[in-house]
């Protein structure tokens, strides 16, 4: 009995040994050139994570949109959309996000644009502030999610 159990552990770990999965780091010819340090994406099997996307414009990706919180938030996830789907993944798929503030202050006023982008479900959600965003952004936000 004993040599079966340590038989059938020894099959169930080589079986998860076999299933490594691939990690792929992906990156846009758009986000390319601006030779960031990081990638744009990594994917792992069947779920993506994204670096941290800011409200840069389209126009020009060196600046961030005017208007303050609210304006660089919809911006934000409006970059995160369109990165979610260049990798065929969608805002409906979002498991979790992470929201880093300039000021937490403008907490609510950042929420009241973000649920916007979720009226069917809540993604688990993280958020604090911290100084030194990139281009002096008001906000970042980088999320988690599943990919069909």
């Amino acid at each position: 009995m004993k040599n079966r159990i340590f038989f059938l552990f020894g099959v169930c770990f080589l079986i998860g040994c076999n299933s490594t999965q691939s990690v792929d780091y992906l990156q846009s010819d758009e986000f390319s050139k601006q030779n960031m340090p990081f990638s744009e994406a990594v994917r792992v099997g069947n779920m993506l994570y994204l670096s941290g996307q800011i409200g840069s414009s389209s126009e020009d990706p060196s600046k961030v949109v005017a208007g303050g919180i609210g304006p660089e938030t919809r911006q934000t996830m409006e970059n995160m959309k369109e990165v979610l789907e260049r990798y065929g993944s969608s805002m409906d798929q979002v498991v979790k996000c992470l929201c880093m503030l300039a000021d937490i202050d403008e907490w609510a006023e950042m929420s009241a644009e973000y649920v916007k982008y979720f009226p069917d479900h809540k993604p688990a959600r993280s958020a604090f502030a911290g100084t030194g965003l990139a281009l002096n952004a008001r906000v970042e936000i980088e999320c988690w999610a599943t990919i069909n």
